[in-house]
């Protein structure tokens, strides 16, 4: 009935209605969108400690990438098993259980006596992680008020100011002690999993459980597909940026902090206030698009500063988080509905592809800066860019036709 009212209305009017009930959410709600803003600062909580983790463990900038690699990785192979699991025991469950197991091995990560100790804690983290962030998704869709649009933009918004904390946390502490971000995230992460005992009421399971299969298929919609390939892309350079910038910096750990605290600042503030403005105006595919070729030519930039321009790098760093914030939310929302797959299995078929890239991305970076420099992981990034353009465009008659209302 909600909905069909919601039909009958003038498209402005609707418009408004859900940005007047954006902040008029369930408890539930802003209990397991403030676990999400903690979940999300473990990304990029290692940022500013990345080189005192490589001076104090002796390893190389290449082995330190591993601590995304490893990360992202199980992270994307387990949001296959994410839909299973919460459809038989329910989303609270499977939310309390992921922060449990963050909590276990973001604190075993503060006791690592070597830089192979701490990428298999961190590969312990990213299961965690996987468990927590797609079922959150799904949980805050579910208990939201305001539609699925008001539901991806807490989301997103709870996305944004996690990665913006996180490495505000990770220089406050890490300028102390390295390990000391690893026992406050732990800290913070059973916090949450109080506040989500306490605030969250007990999920109901869905009628139809999935398959473990259930994620894999939905990729073979071209629409899902299309946008995971892409987002594959994307996330390469993403992570580029975030996992490789670090090193080039010559900072200490409230130097490296402070960047990309502006910069995740700029991911939060165009995820959540300036893509649905875009989105509305223009269309999710070409915002997408466009937003796209600017990024390629921002690595481009970055590429040529590296080496020579620390300021330049700053700079372009930070307009790189608002290019990033606003595909997040386009991307994030042409996942969730561009396919006839329940929203829980496309977003898990879709995680699992585009986490890759990020999987992919740090080491990668690292391997090329090591062999021929620091300019050549950002020209890697941008060509990155080139083929998400190219992936979106070929498939823009599916994105077109399933994109996100536009008002």
């Amino acid at each position: 009935m909600e909905g069909q009212l919601a039909e009958t209305l003038p498209a402005a009017e609707t418009l408004e209605a859900e940005k007047a009930s954006l902040l008029r959410q369930p408890k539930a709600v802003w209990a397991t969108a403030l676990a999400a803003v903690f979940a999300f600062m473990g990304i990029g909580l290692v940022d500013p400690i990345l080189p005192a983790i490589a001076k104090n463990l002796d390893a190389s900038p290449s082995q330190v990438s591993l601590l995304f690699t490893s990360y992202f990785l199980v992270t994307a192979v387990a949001m296959l098993i994410t839909g299973f699991v919460s459809s038989r025991i329910g989303g609270k469950r499977t939310l309390l259980i992921g922060l449990a197991i963050i909590v276990v091995f973001a604190s075993l990560s503060g006791t690592s006596l070597s830089v192979g100790e701490l990428i298999g804690f961190r590969a312990g983290w990213g299961l965690g992680n996987a468990l927590f962030v797609a079922t959150a998704l799904a949980v805050i869709v579910g208990v939201a008020s305001g539609g699925a649009g008001t539901a991806i933009i807490l989301y997103e918004a709870a996305l944004g100011l996690g990665i913006s904390l996180g490495p505000l946390l990770g220089a406050l502490l890490g300028g102390w002690q390295w390990r000391a971000p690893f026992f406050g995230t732990a800290v913070l992460m059973a916090a949450a999993f109080i506040a989500l005992v306490a605030l969250l009421p007990k999920t109901p399971l869905p009628e139809r459980k999935v398959r473990l299969r259930d994620p894999l298929l939905a990729l073979g919609h071209k629409g899902l597909r299309t946008t995971a390939a892409s987002g594959l892309f994307y996330n390469y350079g993403f992570f580029t940026v975030l996992a490789f910038t670090p090193f080039i910096l010559g900072m200490d750990a409230y130097g490296i902090g402070g960047v990309f605290f502006g910069w995740g600042v700029a991911v939060a503030v165009f995820s959540v206030f300036v893509a649905p403005v875009l989105q509305n105006r223009f269309g999710a595919t070409r915002v997408l698009t466009g937003t796209l070729a600017v990024l390629m030519l921002d690595l481009v930039g970055l590429g040529v500063a590296a080496g020579h321009s620390v300021p330049a790098v700053v700079v372009l760093v930070v307009v790189s988080g608002a290019l990033l914030g606003i595909n997040n939310t386009i991307y994030t929302e042409l996942a969730m509905g561009v396919s006839d797959s329940p929203r829980p299995v496309a977003s898990a078929g879709y995680n699992f592809v585009r986490w890759m890239g990020g999987a992919l991305a740090p080491f990668a970076a690292a391997q090329l800066g090591e062999h021929f420099g620091p300019q050549v992981p950002f020209f890697a990034g941008a060509a990155a860019m080139v083929v998400a353009i190219g992936i979106a465009f070929s498939g823009r008659r599916y994105l077109t036709a399933h994109e996100p209302h536009v008002v």
